[in-house]
């Protein structure tokens, strides 16, 4: 597999396993699509694209979308560096 190929297999990779993890947070908070995108100001077909990873969320949309979720993202770096 090229670098292109690759690079382009691990961005899909990328986006499936984040609309997996937003699909499965939705869930767990027992909201609707409908729901969640009212909350964050887009279309329910939006939220379901997202979640299909047929498109990845901006930054500024990604983080309305935890927030919604009453969610949190850790950084976090190994030690030693």
């Amino acid at each position: 597999m090229g670098s292109l190929e690759r690079m382009k297999h691990e961005e899909e990779a990328r986006a499936f396993y984040a609309a997996q993890i937003l699909l499965q947070a939705r869930k767990e908070a027992k909201l609707t699509q409908s729901e969640l995108a009212k909350r964050v100001g887009t279309t329910k077909s939006y939220i379901s694209k997202i979640e299909n990873g047929v498109i990845e969320p901006g930054v500024g949309l990604f983080f309305r979308l935890i927030a919604a979720m009453d969610l949190r993202i850790d950084i976090s770096r190994p030690l030693g560096l």
